[in-house]
């Protein structure tokens, strides 16, 4: 009995100093090839940010608008219109994806003329698609949960129904940072939609999430891993950066 615990507490040291080494090393590698300045890596950083960040930008762009004048006014179908966008916001991306790949397909697609297929254009359409359903929702809830003292202030003091509108958008405009830090998380960490629109073509559409299934699928899991702590620290900066915008306006 002893000499099975002894054992057992021998195998169990074991087994975390071995994975306590590959996660060190792990975190080595990564930051080697952040030092490293390697093309092909901060190429691939970079197109992430620039299909996630212009998919952002016009998600917000649309879906503020709509998820506050949904929030501010009462009409026939509006419940049927909330339950479409509350759908829409669990959309497995692969039907996303599928769906700009049928459009865009050379075969199919009713643009296939253009050739956008395997392009970061068919990608930032894929996200966008993916994005404007949570940035409408989440809008509405942020809208909504604004007291309604300050619309009806609002009016009293004669203001239109524009100026109401930016006056409520900023009262909720701390809940409407949580809402764009969200998406933006769900946009970063996205890989089906990405995969089936861009095809992970070297230097082309290669994406952080497309490069770490890539380097899953050869076995090299280690060097997957380390993409996937570049990718958290990537993501760590740009929501630290949305945070010193938050401070900044809420100081203002």
């Amino acid at each position: 009995m002893l000499m099975e615990r002894s054992f057992s507490g021998r195998s169990f040291l074991f087994i975390g100093g071995v994975i306590i080494t590959f996660i060190g090393d792990t975190f080595k590698e990564a930051f080697n090839m952040l030092v490293s300045f390697e093309p092909e890596l901060y190429g691939i950083i970079f197109m992430s940010l620039r299909v996630t960040l212009t998919a952002l930008f016009f998600a917000a762009l649309c879906g503020i608008p709509f998820g506050v004048l949904l929030a501010m006014n009462d009409f026939k179908g509006k419940a049927i219109i909330m339950n479409i966008i509350n759908s829409f916001m669990s959309l497995p991306p692969v039907v996303v994806g599928l769906t700009v790949y049928v459009l865009f397909s050379n075969q199919t697609g009713l643009v296939g003329d253009h050739r956008l297929l395997f392009t970061p254009f068919a990608m930032i359409v894929a996200q966008f698609l993916l994005a404007l359903p949570l940035m409408t929702g989440l809008t509405f809830t942020a809208i909504v949960n604004v007291d309604k003292l300050v619309k009806l202030t609002s009016a009293s003091l004669g203001a239109t129904p524009f100026q109401t509108a930016l006056t409520v958008i900023r009262e909720a405009r701390f809940s409407l940072y949580s809402a764009t830090i969200v998406v933006f998380g769900r946009l970063l960490a996205e890989v089906g939609a990405v995969m089936m629109v861009g095809g992970n073509i070297r230097y082309q559409t290669r994406v952080m999430t497309t490069a770490i299934a890539l380097q899953k699928g050869m076995g090299e899991f280690q060097t997957a891993l380390a993409l996937g702590i570049i990718l958290l620290i990537m993501s760590f900066v740009v929501n630290g950066v949305l945070e010193m915008l938050r401070n900044y306006g809420r100081s203002a």
